[in-house]
């Protein structure tokens, strides 16, 4: 069945929210790593709230509220989660402070508020929704698995609004330790993160939401039609026979895909998406994201938020494209990867 987004909330390094076009200007970096362009909290929490709440939290409240108004829902019925590292902030804090206190007379609070659940509870005590609530943590396919929850759960009830998203932060911390694996490199301009010479990727994150549905809103904008994932593809071949597999149960064939969203992130194992972009969708026009928002776990998150952007504007910004064919985009495939570990397609249709 397909699921409906009637709404969605993408705080992300671009000004993905407020009510400009669909990045319009794209904003450009310098470094290793983009950080989030965040929104006056103040305008979706009360002020005493925000003083207790970690940026990660404010950020998946935030980008909550803000698919939620866009879908006119004031109370969904089930709130899925995804995040591969949880709140990081406060994890930080409590194991530099275990070390340094050598265990003893440790505030509880940091570790209260590090477990990867607090973001759903969070929106949860905030909204007084009592109704299913679930985080998913594996990886980098966690919002592929909160995707596949929910149209599990929209299969029996397509009436229900599900509030589904992914989010996921950088601290000095995490960056610091993550860049011991040179995974990393550093940009004058993030943008050109695929023509610029070199290999590694730049850290990334973001917050996004959707408010989905078995039922098409006043206000749908696009359809997921079907997802799948695929960990660690004995070969090229294999990757390439499961893509056309998933085509071929959707009654598709390659040349019905208008627009394709590749996960590269700038790194060896790009040349796999390449690989499959030469044989299966030369007809199709193909677009990037990473050099937007960076990798991370749930990166795939963002792409489903341009997605849907893409559809709701009936256009693809041109900065994005590395291929344009021109054609009209109805069917929009989001074909992204993990550091050559992690695959997954999400099948979109606009409304």
């Amino acid at each position: 069945m397909a699921m409906f987004i009637n709404g969605m909330g993408n705080i992300s390094p671009q000004r993905t929210w407020g009510d400009s076009p669909l990045l319009q200007s794209p904003l450009q970096y310098k470094g290793d790593k983009l950080t989030c362009v965040e929104p006056d909290y103040a305008s979706f929490i009360e002020a005493k709230q925000i003083r207790r709440m970690s940026r990660v939290i404010k950020m998946g409240i935030a980008s909550a509220a803000m698919a939620m108004k866009e879908a006119n829902v004031s109370m969904p019925d089930g709130i899925i989660t995804a995040t591969g590292y949880g709140c990081l902030e406060d994890t930080g804090i409590f194991l530099t402070k275990m070390v340094s206190n050598k265990e003893e007379a440790l505030n509880p609070t940091p570790f209260i508020q590090s477990t990867h659940n607090t973001i759903g509870s969070q929106i949860a005590l905030m909204l007084q929704c009592q109704a299913y609530n679930q985080t998913y943590t594996h990886g980098a396919f966690s919002f592929e698995g909160a995707l596949l929850d929910a149209l599990l759960q929209l299969s029996d009830s397509p009436a229900r609004s599900l509030l589904v998203g992914g989010v996921d932060e950088i601290t000095a911390l995490s960056h610091s330790i993550q860049s011991r694996f040179g995974i990393f490199r550093t940009l004058v301009n993030t943008l050109d993160l695929f023509s610029a010479s070199g290999e590694g990727t730049v850290n990334g994150e973001g917050a996004a939401f959707f408010v989905l549905s078995g039922k098409q809103g006043n206000h749908a904008l696009a359809s997921i039609e079907g997802l799948t994932t695929f960990y660690r593809p004995a070969d090229e071949r294999v990757l390439e026979n499961s893509v056309v597999q998933f085509l071929t149960d959707h009654s598709l064939r390659a040349t019905d895909i208008d627009l394709v969203l590749w996960g590269k992130s700038g790194g060896r194992h790009d040349h796999v998406l390449d690989g499959m972009d030469k044989k299966l969708f030369r007809a199709s026009s193909a677009g990037v994201f990473k050099n937007l928002c960076g990798e991370y776990p749930v990166a795939s998150a963002f792409a489903l938020a341009l997605a849907a952007g893409i559809a709701k504007q009936k256009q693809v910004p041109e900065f994005i494209l590395q291929q344009n064919r021109n054609r009209p985009v109805k069917n929009i495939l989001i074909f992204n990867q993990y550091f050559g570990t992690h695959y997954s397609l999400i099948y979109l249709r606009t409304c």
